[in-house]
C-alpha cells in the first residue's frame, strides 16, 4: 500500500481530481491506477469504490468516506496511522482547522486535494438537491 507520492504527482491528481480527463488517464496508465481511480470512487461510482477495497486502498476509501462526513471512517484513518489523511478528510469535509493545519504542517498539495474534494462533494449534494436533475419514470 503506497501512501507516499512524488509533488507532481499530487498535483496531478489534485487536477484529476478537479475533473482533469487526461491527467486521470495518466494516473491509470503510468503507475498510479489507485489515484485515477479514486477519482470515480469519490464521484460514487460503486465499481471504483469496491476496487479500491479490493486492490489494497482502504485508506483511500476511508478518505473519501470521511469527506462524506462518516465519523468512523474518520476514526479508522487515525487509529491505523493515517491522521494526515484524517485531516485532508476532515478538511474535505468542510473543516476550516483541518485545512490550516494542513497548511501549517507543509501539506499544501494535500490541502489543494481536500479542497477540490469539497468542490467535487458539494456539487454532488447541489445536484441532489436540484429538481430539475430527477428522473421521474
Amino acid at each position: 500500500m503506497r501512501t507516499e507520492y512524488p509533488v507532481k504527482i499530487l498535483v496531478a491528481w489534485v487536477e484529476a481530481i478537479g475533473g482533469h480527463i487526461g491527467l486521470r488517464d495518466w494516473l491509470l496508465h503510468h503507475g498510479y491506477p489507485e489515484l485515477g481511480v479514486f477519482t470515480a470512487a469519490l464521484r460514487n461510482k460503486q465499481e471504483a469504490r469496491d476496487w479500491l477495497m479490493r486492490n489494497g486502498h482502504p485508506h483511500l476509501m476511508a478518505l473519501i468516506r470521511g469527506v462524506e462526513g462518516d465519523a468512523q471512517a474518520l476514526q479508522w484513518l487515525e487509529k491505523n496511522g493515517f491522521g494526515v489523511l484524517r485531516k485532508v478528510a476532515e478538511a474535505g469535509d468542510g473543516d476550516e482547522d483541518a485545512m490550516k493545519w494542513l497548511i501549517a504542517q507543509g501539506h499544501r498539495e494535500l490541502a489543494m486535494a481536500a479542497h477540490r474534494m469539497n468542490r467535487v462533494k458539494t456539487g454532488i449534494d447541489e445536484d441532489h438537491q436540484d429538481p430539475h436533475k430527477y428522473h421521474l419514470d
